[in-house]
């Protein structure tokens, strides 16, 4: 009765959602805990709730008797396969309206498309945050369970997300290829050339909300902040 009287009792003590029936409440926690109790017995894959296992299932076992020649890859419709073939061919007959870019799958086109409407359908429980692709949300929900699932096999250290994980394996094996272009200094990551080429442009892009002064790099500000937050004893 509880689903036509709209009665909602049992609430999420994280995020504060409200489910009419305590098994409702059980599932919906597993997102903030980051368990996932439900295993396929073939591939060891986790998974959060007994249905997305089932469609876990159904894909692993469905027949796939097309199959791509040149990369070996089998799909169960003969469509599917002639849509994969546009990536081998090069083909990108799918083009946004708006920016004239052009995919060989439609569902790439699809994702596309968000970037100009701005929609993000995708919230997360806990801190309300939206994005506009469920992959997306899914990585930003381990900041929140504080899940680490890519490890470096190199020192051992865990990371929340596999680009992460990339940058930091630069560090062992020492590769440079992001340089600039002025004093020829070499960084392993995108993001340190950008930042290092604010000494060169002169641009100061961090500016004291106290004093107004501007400063090339978050730290510096951080720094001087201190200026103004540190209590100085009267002399």
């Amino acid at each position: 009765m509880l689903i036509h009287t709209g009665e909602k009792s049992h609430r999420c003590e994280v995020c504060k959602k409200s489910f009419s029936v305590k098994s409702s409440l059980n599932k919906h926690i597993l997102i903030h805990t980051g368990e996932k109790p439900y295993m396929c017995e073939v591939c060891k894959k986790s998974f959060t709730s007994r249905s997305n296992l089932k469609e876990h299932i159904h894909i692993q076992t469905r027949d796939k008797s097309h199959m791509c020649e040149v990369c070996k890859k089998s799909f169960s419709l003969k469509s599917s396969l002639n849509r994969h073939m546009f990536i081998h061919a090069g083909q990108k007959p799918y083009m946004c309206e708006v920016c004239n870019k052009s995919f060989s799958q439609k569902n790439n086109l699809n994702l596309h498309t968000l970037i100009h409407t701005g929609e993000k359908a995708h919230v997360c429980e806990v801190c309300k945050k939206s994005f506009n692709q469920k992959c997306n949300l899914n990585k930003h929900l381990l900041i929140h369970t504080g899940e680490k699932p890519y490890m470096c096999e190199v020192c051992k250290k865990l990371f929340s997300h596999k680009d992460n994980l990339n940058n930091h394996m630069l560090i062992h094996t020492g590769e440079k290829s992001h340089r600039c272009e002025v004093c020829k200094k070499s960084f392993s990551v995108k993001s340190s050339l950008n930042k290092h080429m604010l000494i060169h442009t002169g641009e100061k892009p961090y500016m004291c909300e106290v004093c107004k002064k501007s400063f090339t790099n978050k730290s510096n500000l951080k720094r001087h902040m201190l200026i103004h937050t540190v209590e100085k004893p009267h002399v």
